[in-house]
């Protein structure tokens, strides 16, 4: 497959409504919009508080991932291992104002439109939550620290939320380390075991499957609320011989929440997936009843049907569900 330049993957995704500073993005999703119109919140405002209207959906590194996933939505096969000096040298202050603008641009036919009034037209223009998530692995930008740093002390922030595909344990052990850990730290699964896990990822390092299992085992060490999202993908990692698996390395996490999250068939995944692969909410549930059995440390805590997720909490987790309790 023809290797894209940057020129080229800016292009698409800027297609694809996503904004730019330099080599980071932002993009408003569709839940965001959903919210401008009054037509619902994100499961993670549901779950834990955090503020659909004002989120910016962020990554300092667009075009790169040490992953490759194949249910992923993102043009994977493009995407590299290692950021370019431009990604790496990007100073957070100036990334943060510079995604902020775009997002604004971004937002600019909602004002005025019939649907929108200007109170929540105003209200989502705050910075309340932050989602490092959007592309790419965050956890490959080496001033990410420090980003998260200059976030928690801008006026009006609430959350944080970061998503990691746990490949970067040294980065994990510098955000605690730091002073810099998120309000929320997310670390995705796909697979119990490394046949699975490789399989899923495309990840073929040769400390790939060591990495992830030291990321996993530094959750209870590192002193700020852990999740688990765990995303299934009917016929390829939901079977019945893998559930009592999965429970053991979920168990051994300690991680204060679970997320079970059906795959959703989208964007460049398709190439990859069928609509097949995509499990309804009622295979989600069936599956977490399964794994709750085995999981005796775990309850279920809550669910959003039309994302198809589920989310298990530890029972004796020290943190509250929702951070913010909104009306």
């Amino acid at each position: 497959m023809k290797k894209l330049s940057k020129v080229d993957l800016i292009k698409d995704f800027s297609h694809k409504k996503y904004g730019f500073f330099k080599d980071a993005s932002i993009q408003v999703c569709e839940w965001n919009k959903k919210a401008l119109r009054g037509e619902g919140v994100c499961y993670k405002q549901d779950f834990y508080g955090a503020h659909t209207l004002s989120c910016h959906q962020i990554t300092p590194v667009t075009f790169w991932c040490n992953n490759s996933c194949v249910f992923c939505w993102r043009p994977n096969e493009y995407m590299g291992p290692t950021p370019d000096s431009s990604a790496q040298n990007t100073n957070p202050n100036e990334l943060i104002e510079g995604l902020i603008s775009a997002r604004k641009k971004l937002l600019t036919g909602f004002k005025g439109h019939s649907s929108v009034s200007k109170n929540i037209f105003d209200s989502s223009q705050e910075c309340r939550h932050w989602a490092i998530s959007l592309s790419g692995e965050p956890t490959l930008y080496k001033n990410l620290p420090k980003l998260i740093k200059e976030l928690k002390k801008r006026k009006g922030v609430e959350t944080i939320f970061l998503v990691s595909n746990g490949q970067n344990p040294s980065m994990l052990k510098r955000l605690k380390k730091e002073g810099a850990l998120p309000t929320q730290l997310y670390i995705s699964m796909v697979g119990p075991n490394e046949m699975v896990y490789k399989s899923i990822t495309c990840n073929f390092q040769k400390r790939g499957w060591v990495n992830y299992l030291e990321s996993l085992a530094l959750l209870p060490l590192l002193g700020t609320r852990t999740v688990i999202r765990l995303t299934l993908i009917k016929g390829v990692n939901d079977k019945s011989e893998l559930v009592s698996e999965f429970a053991s390395v979920l168990s051994a996490t300690g991680s204060d929440f679970i997320e079970i999250k059906s795959y959703m068939w989208l964007g460049f995944s398709r190439d990859r997936l069928g609509k097949n692969n995509m499990p309804t909410f009622k295979e989600v549930k069936q599956f977490v009843s399964k794994l709750l059995e085995l999981l005796p440390d775990y309850k279920f805590e809550n669910e959003k049907e039309n994302s198809r997720i589920v989310l298990l909490k530890r029972k004796d987790s020290k943190y509250k569900t929702k951070i913010i309790d909104r009306d």
